[in-house]
């Protein structure tokens, strides 16, 4: 590896709109904000919401003329 050429990584601390905090390698110097992280996004925590749940997939598959894997 050649000398005086990389960034300096540098530890920071990501800040959730949930209020979650976490600490994480980075070449930025300032803390991170997002909006969704681990904690809070429905796909970690279990309450995401699917398509099918509302009848959406199988509306544009009969009005597409697609037939679903079941068939």
């Amino acid at each position: 590896m050649k000398q005086a050429i990389h960034p300096e990584y540098n530890k920071v601390k990501v800040v959730c709109s949930c209020g979650n905090e976490f600490e994480t390698g980075s070449v930025n110097n300032e803390d991170i904000k997002v909006e969704v992280c681990s904690e809070c996004h429905p796909f970690y925590t279990g309450r995401q919401k699917f398509a099918s749940a509302d009848g959406r997939v199988e509306r544009f598959n009969k009005k597409f003329g697609f037939k679903s894997a079941n068939e």
